[in-house]
């Protein structure tokens, strides 16, 4: 192996990269310019975008800058010029649904699903760098991604913040963002809003309903949680089996079935009364089996809550139906129990299908997967 040679491509006549022409043809449609040839050719760093100088690049685009140029003219950016990038990218989406089937079906259905996520960052320069809820340095992105049952997800906003921040902050502003570029994308029919318990609170759930989006989202298993689930009768209880059998790592088993329930219940009765809201709770439990294998003297049950799609906010794994029916971890992270995820069905003020003020008897939609 020689180390005394370097690759490039220059010849002056092809592009390294098959494809990027009618790419970026679709691009300048949607209204966009060629920043976005770097990342659909790869490039994944400042420095990356020097491919776009190579070979007959430059017979594709027009200006193209030194990535230095590039790195110092992204520095010179405010907040006030990030929401104006988040601006164009709403109408990037919004143009592509235009001109591509990106959401099918969402005249009928789609799910808008917010979630946070830290990533790591290496440097002691690293500006906004800070330690979250997983213990890791690094910056917290804050997310949005619209879905409909027929296709995948796409990104409808995004949201750059420093490390140490809460998950829920901002999520107000950031949910009427994601939900008013859904319905121009097309999302024009049943729109739910999907979170977990960090995005529990009322100013959250108020930004659905003012869009006139409906809701499923993981509620704190908190004392008025605890006694709306003892107030469920044992014939309202009705037996589910799972396709696939999960494993269940804190006992050591495989489980196969479960019950669940419904109940209306109103959230937020510590703040005024117009704010309180009046939904759906749908709780799902399973056997406590004795880890000796000791006969019982009574049916003990774990009590479940965790909305489609949800993971543990420690270890990340998944706690949804149909797959780990608890947190591996035990995490005790925003008031869930060492032994429960926890799955509150929100439906917004006209229900999933129905009215949901205690009234409602309509399934739910389809969960994705």
């Amino acid at each position: 192996m020689c180390h005394g040679f370097t690759a490039r491509f220059d010849d002056p006549n092809l592009v390294s990269c098959a494809g990027l022409a009618p790419v970026l043809q679709l691009a300048e449609r949607a209204g966009l310019g060629s920043l976005v040839a770097g990342m659909v050719a790869g490039a994944d760093s400042i420095d990356d975008m020097t491919l776009l100088r190579h070979g007959a690049m430059g017979t594709l685009f027009r200006g193209v800058r030194a990535p230095s140029t590039l790195g110092t003219f992204l520095r010179s950016f405010t907040f006030g010029h990030v929401r104006q990038l988040d601006a164009v990218a709403s109408r990037l989406l919004i143009n592509l649904a235009g001109r591509a089937p990106l959401l099918s079906g969402a005249d009928e259905l789609a799910y808008v699903d917010i979630d946070d996520t830290l990533r790591q960052t290496y440097g002691y320069a690293k500006q906004g760098a800070g330690r979250g809820y997983t213990g890791v340095k690094g910056l917290n992105a804050l997310l949005a991604i619209v879905s409909t049952p027929a296709s995948a997800p796409v990104i409808a906003a995004a949201r750059l913040r420093k490390g140490s921040t809460n998950s829920a902050r901002g999520a107000q502003r950031f949910v009427t963002d994601a939900l008013i570029t859904a319905t121009k994308a097309g999302a024009t029919g049943v729109l739910v809003l999907r979170a977990d318990s960090a995005y529990y609170g009322h100013d959250v759930i108020a930004a659905a309903l003012r869009r006139g989006a409906r809701f499923s989202i993981t509620a704190r298993h908190d004392k008025a949680v605890r006694r709306a689930i003892a107030s469920i009768t044992p014939d309202a209880w009705t037996t589910i089996n799972y396709t696939n059998a999960v494993y269940d790592e804190q006992q050591q088993r495989w489980i196969s079935n479960a019950e669940v329930a419904e109940i209306p219940y109103t959230a937020f009765t510590s703040k005024p009364k117009g704010q309180h809201v009046t939904a759906r709770l749908l709780v799902r439990r399973v056997i406590d089996m004795n880890p000796n294998n000791q006969s019982e003297l009574f049916t003990a049950y774990r009590y479940q809550l965790s909305r489609p799609g949800a993971r543990c906010r420690c270890c990340r794994r998944s706690v949804s139906p149909g797959r780990s029916p608890n947190p591996p971890c035990g995490s005790l992270r925003n008031g869930l129990s060492t032994v429960s995820a926890i799955r509150v069905g929100w439906a917004g003020a006209r229900g999933w299908g129905s009215c949901c003020r205690g009234t409602g008897n309509a399934s739910p939609p389809p969960r994705r997967g």
